[in-house]
């Protein structure tokens, strides 16, 4: 697939072919969804507790004696039954943790990142250098490159794009990512996805 690259301001400097096997890949629905509710699953901590009438505080002695009373026989007071008691079948700290084959995920983000090339939803620029680190610069670029949609940016490392992160900080509806942190759910969050040519060769680098 060959597309145009441009420049921050937007003008086409040359055009580049995309890898077929990673813009152009069969797109599967199911293993883009089985991977979205894995990273969903993956990012819940899982710490939500009750307590147990083996931990509220209290209840150390039997209420009243076993037999010739004529009410219910009770051992203490902070059975699941009474007020200020123990909880039964309520949630305790677990793991939501999901497994996934990696050929699965990268097959997942192939797919996806076909999907948004069959959209006209990437865009490839020469290079991210701004003339000033301010945000308002930045947002300029943004808007030369992909209007008001919102968008993900994709960078080959941090030490050479700091300008770019610290000024995107403030930008709604843009996010910088590291290339080889590329997710399913950025994927699908985002209108369109912004690659500087070196991240292209990162993200070649292992999906292709």
């Amino acid at each position: 697939m060959q597309i145009d690259v441009v420049n921050i301001e937007g003008k086409k400097v040359k055009t580049v072919e995309l890898p077929a096997a990673i813009f152009e890949a069969q797109i599967n629905v199911n293993l883009m969804h089985q991977a979205f509710i894995r990273q969903l699953a993956n990012a819940r901590l899982g710490l939500h507790d009750t307590k147990t009438r083996n931990e509220v505080a209290g209840g150390g002695r039997k209420p009243w004696r076993q037999k010739g009373t004529g009410r219910a026989r009770q051992g203490s007071i902070r059975a699941a039954q009474w007020k200020g008691g123990g909880r039964i079948h309520t949630p305790h700290p677990r793991s939501y943790e999901q497994t996934m084959p990696r050929k699965m995920r990268r097959a997942a983000l192939r797919s996806a990142l076909s999907v948004k090339a069959s959209e006209n939803s990437i865009v490839v620029v020469d290079s991210l250098s701004l003339p000033e680190a301010k945000t308002k610069v930045m947002a300029g670029v943004l808007n030369t490159l992909v209007g008001t949609d919102s968008v993900l940016v994709l960078i080959p490392e941090k030490a050479a794009f700091e300008d770019v992160i610290r000024t995107s900080n403030n930008l709604p509806d843009t996010k910088v990512l590291l290339a080889n942190y590329l997710n399913i759910r950025d994927l699908m969050k985002y209108q369109k996805i912004i690659f500087p040519l070196a991240s292209l060769d990162v993200v070649q680098g292992y999906l292709g």
